[in-house]
C-alpha cells in the first residue's frame, strides 16, 4: 500500500489492544479493519478461505456489532423470536458475515484502501466512507455505518457501491425465510451458505 499521511494512524489502529480500540474514533476502527483486510488479501492464497476466515473473525467481532446487525437485518420480527433462537441466529449470522468477507477478499493485485470522508448523521451515527482503489479498474466504494455503544464505535451496516445497504437488502429475504419456517429455517439457510462459502 502506498505511503500516505494517514498510514501511521492506520498501523496504530491495527495494533491497538481491545481496550484502546474501544475508545478509537470511527475512522480509526475502519482503518484498522482495512489494514487487516489488506494483509489478508496479500496472503489470500497461502491462507485459503478457512485461514482468511480465522484471521478475520476476531477483527470483525471487534469492529462490527454483529448481534446488533442480526437484529437490524431481521427487523420488527426479532421481538417475536424466543431468546434461545435469537442467540442461535446471532451466531449463524456472525459466521455467515465473516465467511462472506473471507470469500470476497480472496486475492491481491495492487489494491489499497483509502478513507474518503466521515459524516455525522442526524441520529448521531457516523458514516465512514472508504474506497478500495484498484490499479486497473474503477475504485469500489465501501461505506460503513458506525454506532456508539457505550464509547465504542462499531459497524452496524455496510453500504456496497457506496449506497446499497447490506442489511436492508437482507431484510426482505430474511422476512421470507422466517415466514417459510421461522427462526429455524433462517438459521439453517445461514448455516448452509456459510458452509458453501468455506468450501472455497
Amino acid at each position: 500500500m502506498h505511503a500516505s499521511p494517514r498510514r501511521p494512524l492506520l498501523l496504530l489502529a491495527a495494533l491497538l489492544p481491545a481496550t484502546a480500540l474501544a475508545q478509537a474514533s470511527p475512522a480509526a476502527v475502519i482503518e484498522g479493519f482495512n489494514a487487516t483486510l489488506l494483509d489478508i488479501m496479500k496472503n489470500a492464497r497461502a491462507l485459503g478461505i478457512r485461514g482468511r476466515e480465522r484471521r478475520l473473525r476476531p477483527v470483525m467481532e471487534q469492529a462490527f456489532n454483529l448481534p446488533a446487525m442480526t437484529r437490524i437485518s431481521i427487523g420488527p420480527a426479532w421481538t417475536q423470536i424466543p431468546p434461545a433462537e435469537q442467540q442461535a441466529l446471532q451466531r449463524a449470522f456472525a459466521d455467515w458475515s465473516i465467511a462472506t468477507f473471507a470469500g470476497r477478499f480472496d486475492g491481491y493485485a495492487g489494491e489499497s484502501f483509502q478513507l474518503s470522508g466521515e459524516n455525522t448523521l442526524q441520529s448521531g451515527d457516523r458514516l465512514v466512507r472508504t474506497q478500495l482503489v484498484r490499479p486497473r479498474d474503477e475504485p469500489v466504494a465501501l461505506n460503513y455505518l458506525m454506532r456508539d455503544f457505550g464509547g465504542a464505535w462499531r459497524v452496524v451496516d455496510v453500504y456496497l457501491s457506496g449506497t446499497v445497504s447490506e442489511l436492508a437488502s437482507r431484510r426482505a429475504e430474511f422476512t421470507g425465510l422466517l415466514r417459510e419456517g421461522g427462526a429455524a429455517r433462517l438459521e439453517a439457510e445461514l448455516r448452509r451458505r456459510t458452509e458453501l462459502l468455506l468450501r472455497g
